[in-house]
């Protein structure tokens, strides 16, 4: 409050001080969210969370201004169904996008399917620059189509052809060949550009960044700068600059106390990367290498500088919680998996949620608890094995983070509750499979779009 303001108040009656804390309340503007969304990024590649072989100085610096997530899940082990998660906030098989789509693909993100940026529209200016990946052919494209006002990018992973990076404000307004080496910064020098264009109104910014996604494109000034992990960590270390460009912008602008920016991944790493000593990879069933990923989230005066947290958390939950901070309600009839996690970000509350279920395209591979991690299936010489029918029970305390040594025949009990957590669960999402794809437990049948046909046998 200005100092005439203060004087008025000391010589004016009560009522006006109470009719300026009105206008103060009625003025003050709902926060800016950017989510800077990575590809295939492993949880061991930065050092926030717990990797030193890449440098990482500018997602250092932004996990000591906020918080950091140990235990945070993508909500699928593959991109497609993990941005499905992101943006509706419910388990991607209730979204009939349970597996990644290819060019010849057909499908899309369904448009009953009510989004985020949708929830938020009206209130808010809403962008999505960079990776889609949920549709690339009508009437699932473009991505305008799902609440986005503005899309500046690609339509798929920057592997797949033909690739193109396009402008849309509602109506195709570029289409432009890639230049591969520079697609990261050009997708950082059009978030920089809305943030300074949407200064003065709320807005949402998915920046779904395509790297360090294969194969490594890094950009003139990073490629040779890993020595250790060299083009991935080329491209590892161009994430990072991009983070810190993106702190910077809202910081030129006077935005930075209005802004949550939260950093995460799609998934686990691929062929390349680290998954932070725990088991397993991008696609690979139920263990955690492939689903747990980095989260860190900054908010300076919201969210407490320089803190961890263990509370189990996923991606579906990002949906419930921006609403929430918004302060709108998320969209009505809508059947949301996600949990509203914003004590966890600015208190390091427990967890919102009882159990967290982890897909492979159709089929419920794992059920994770606050302490337990229950898995019922694995891979095998490219053999899918269902381990519970075959009497290899997988429990693991987790604080085991690797899940080396199922501590099954020690707890039986534990044992039989997260058995009927699966069981419930596969029950319940059995009416989201597509017709003709029968369950995993079946005897001798191996759901479509595993690697072969059939149940590995000894």
């Amino acid at each position: 409050m200005e100092r005439r303001d203060v004087i008025k108040g000391m010589i004016g009656a009560a009522a006006l001080g109470m009719a300026s804390g009105a206008v103060a309340a009625a003025s003050r503007r709902k926060p800016n969210f950017v989510v800077i969304y990575c590809d295939d990024l492993g949880y061991g590649d930065i050092g926030p969370m717990g990797g030193g072989t890449i440098p990482t100085p500018h997602l250092d610096r932004m996990a000591k201004q906020g918080v950091t997530l140990t235990d945070y899940y993508a909500p699928a082990n593959v991109c497609t169904p993990s941005r499905a998660g992101l943006l509706t906030g419910r388990y991607p098989v209730r979204t009939a996008l349970s597996r990644v789509l290819l060019e010849a693909d057909k499908g899309g993100l369904p448009l009953s399917e009510k989004t985020l940026p949708q929830a938020l529209e009206g209130d808010y200016t809403t962008a999505l620059i960079g990776k889609w990946h949920l549709g690339h052919v009508e009437p699932y494209w473009p991505p305008t189509k799902y609440g986005f006002d503005l899309f500046y990018g690609i339509p798929y992973s920057h592997d797949i052809s033909p690739l193109n990076l396009f402008e849309y404000d509602g109506a195709e307004k570029q289409k432009s060949d890639v230049d591969y080496p520079q697609l990261q910064q050009q997708f950082c020098e059009r978030a920089e550009r809305f943030i300074a264009d949407n200064r003065a109104r709320p807005f949402f910014l998915e920046l779904a960044l395509s790297a360090p996604h294969l194969p490594n494109f890094p950009a003139p000034g990073f490629a040779g700068k890993s020595k250790d992990a060299a083009a991935y960590g080329d491209c590892v270390m161009e994430v990072d600059s991009i983070v810190g460009r993106v702190l910077a912008a809202l910081k030129t602008q006077g935005l930075d106390e209005d802004t949550l920016v939260i950093f995460t991944s799609d998934n686990g790493p691929w062929f390349e990367g680290s998954a932070g000593g725990m088991r397993n990879r991008k696609g690979g069933a139920g263990y955690d290498g492939g689903y747990r990923v980095p989260f860190v989230a900054r908010w300076p005066g919201r969210i407490p500088a320089g803190k961890r947290c263990n509370s189990i958390a996923m991606g579906i939950d990002i949906f419930p919680t921006l609403c929430a901070f918004a302060q709108i309600a998320p969209p009505a009839g809508v059947e949301l998996d996600g949990k509203d996690i914003s004590a966890v970000l600015t208190q390091g509350a427990p967890s919102p949620h009882d159990a967290l279920i982890l897909f492979q395209n159709e089929e419920v591979v794992a059920v994770r608890t606050q302490d337990w991690k229950y898995v019922n299936s694995d891979l095998y010489m490219s053999y899918f094995v269902y381990l519970e029918g075959r009497g290899y029970p997988q429990l693991y305390d987790m604080r085991d983070r690797s899940e080396q040594y199922s501590v099954a025949s020690l707890h039986p009990d534990v044992v039989k509750s997260m058995q009927q957590r699966i069981a419930h669960a596969e029950v319940e999402f059995a009416k989201y499979r597509r017709p003709g794809v029968k369950a995993l437990n079946q005897s001798g049948f191996n759901p479509e779009g595993r690697v072969v046909p059939e149940i590995w046998r000894d």
